[in-house]
């Protein structure tokens, strides 16, 4: 068959499949015929540069992947389900926007495109790169590298490798830990305190999908996807000029925010059952029973050090723990033994919600009796952890409840 009934097949069996046609002859008619019958690009004979064509076929692939990403959106947003849960295994959470973020994943996984993860420092970024990396099903390795404190040179041959002689002491070759991510996903963590130097070797690197092994005179090409971390703001950084702005365009192809524990509260009942579970596992000891009481207390908490703090404060905790239930004492001190400050956040919109739209201001009668009615709703109902909001003791909160009985109850 001939080049134009060969086209028409491929897409019958592969409709998604990118062609790109190449002719010298009949030049015009045959662009014609090869764009209805599906064809991505047409190239004229000659071709005089490998590269040019080099670009029109990734363009190609940027295209049916792109396609691909749009049409499994749509499809979580139809009908909201994971397809792969057991790339999210290792993330503990209930909370919907995490569940939104794992069906983003799994719309991007199949690319090859960079993906850019933020979120503050605790929160789980290098879980999530294992969830990309696992809900792409890519068939080699996860490598993940820290790329804090690291100089150029350490960096490119960390990344890289050399060859024998590159520099003082390279008396034979090395690898670097690209080649052990090769059809896999390279993790670059603390991608914003890479150096400027680095930075253009890594953009490179995106841009080509090769590199330089240090002293080598010829490029290596890689398959390995990228997936970067930070914990800082890179839009302020390439504004200020600490960042290059190619790299960072090109690093959030595809970008994830992960929320801190402070807005996924319901988690934290979660999460504190399995750390107290893995804690007790490593010390050899039995699991301590949880209170009650104790999930509200630490929801009260706005956990700057997110998901590690509160692994850090049970593994603490679990440790000088003797016997019984797990006491509530040890995390309130590592708490700092006061009230949060987020506990004491809701009183102006108190105020706002208890006068009238008019020149009416509150009571301090009203404006008590709000305030006590709010930290019960948001203490379910428990006493102590109320107290805690309020800055008073529990004794203090059940004096006040019994003088005023028809607040024991939230409303």
């Amino acid at each position: 068959m001939d080049g134009l009934e060969f086209l028409g097949r491929i897409k019958e069996l592969s409709p998604e499949t990118p062609v790109v046609v190449i002719s010298g002859i009949g030049v015009v008619a045959d662009a014609i015929k090869a764009v209805k019958l599906g064809a991505w690009d047409f190239i004229t004979k000659p071709v005089v540069s490998l590269n040019e064509l080099e670009i029109v076929a990734k363009r190609a692939l940027e295209t049916v992947e792109l396609r691909h990403e749009v049409s499994a959106l749509r499809q979580q947003v139809l009908d909201g389900r994971l397809q792969n849960n057991e790339a999210f295994a290792a993330i503990v959470t209930q909370d919907e926007n995490m569940r939104r973020i794992f069906g983003y994943i799994e719309a991007i996984a199949p690319t090859s495109q960079a993906v850019l993860i933020t979120g503050a420092t605790g929160t789980g970024k290098e879980l999530v790169a294992r969830s990309v990396h696992k809900a792409s099903k890519r068939s080699g390795n996860f490598v993940a590298v820290n790329l804090g404190g690291l100089d150029d040179q350490v960096f490119s041959d960390t990344l890289f490798g050399h060859v024998k002689g590159a520099f003082t002491g390279a008396d034979r070759p090395r690898e670097g830990i690209i080649a052990q991510a090769e059809r896999g996903t390279l993790f670059l963590d603390e991608i914003g305190e890479l150096a400027e130097s680095s930075q253009i070797k890594l953009l490179r690197l995106l841009q080509e999908q090769e590199y330089f092994p240090l002293g080598a005179d010829r490029p290596k090409k890689t398959t390995a996807r990228i997936v970067a971390a930070t914990n800082r703001d890179l839009r302020a950084m390439v504004a200020a000029g600490r960042f290059r702005q190619d790299l960072f365009y090109r690093l959030c192809t595809h970008q994830i925010n992960v929320p801190p524990l402070s807005s996924r509260r319901g988690d934290i009942a979660l999460l504190l059952k399995l750390f107290v579970s893995e804690a007790a596992a490593a010390l050899n000891k039995e699991v301590p029973g949880i209170s009650k009481e104790l999930p509200c207390y630490l929801a009260s908490y706005h956990f700057p050090g997110n998901v590690r703090e509160l692994k850090s404060m049970v593994c603490d905790a679990v440790a000088r723990h003797s016997r019984g239930i797990l006491s509530k004492e040890y995390f309130i001190e590592a708490m700092g033994g006061g009230i949060p400050q987020n506990c004491t956040r809701p009183s102006a919109r108190v105020i706002e919600q208890i006068g009238d739209s008019g020149d009416h201001f509150p009571t301090l009668k009203e404006a008590e009796e709000a305030l006590i009615r709010q930290a019960l709703q948001r203490a379910n109902g428990n006493q102590g952890v109320a107290a805690r909001y309020l800055g008073i003791t529990r004794q203090g909160l059940n004096k006040i409840l019994n003088r005023k009985k028809e607040l024991q109850q939230p409303e």
